[in-house]
């Protein structure tokens, strides 16, 4: 597979999470590009919050069927499930971060990647 269509794949995948994200009213949704950043594995984060545990849930889950609605693709990894501070997706070239509001202003995740393009998204 050429490099430009696996890109144009990933930003697809990217923006299907963002409509997963969105159909459960994430908050401050984010995408990082990191395509042009040093010693990276991934092509975005996606990144977004809720007010509770149940709703990070609620926006993994939403995530994880529109991915599998659109491209026949479960994630190849996921964590936090259980807890619903931090539920991580990786879908290789696309990893999500879903965070309850108070960890996701702990560990400024966005921070630790200043030199990536960032795009913002409003919930629905």
């Amino acid at each position: 597979m050429s490099k430009n269509i696996k890109s144009e794949l990933s930003t697809k995948l990217a923006e299907i999470v963002v409509l997963g994200m969105q159909e459960k009213k994430g908050n401050d949704i984010v995408r990082l590009d990191m395509r042009n950043v040093n010693a990276t594995l991934s092509d975005y984060f996606v990144i977004c919050h809720a007010e509770s545990n149940v709703q990070v849930n609620a926006i993994a889950k939403s995530v994880e069927d529109e991915v599998y609605k659109a491209f026949g693709q479960d994630p190849w990894q996921k964590e936090g499930h259980g807890n619903g501070e931090w539920v991580l997706l990786d879908f290789v070239d696309v990893v999500v971060h879903i965070f309850k509001t108070e960890t996701r202003r702990h560990y400024g995740i966005e921070e630790l990647w200043g030199d990536a393009d960032v795009q913002t998204y409003q919930s629905a």
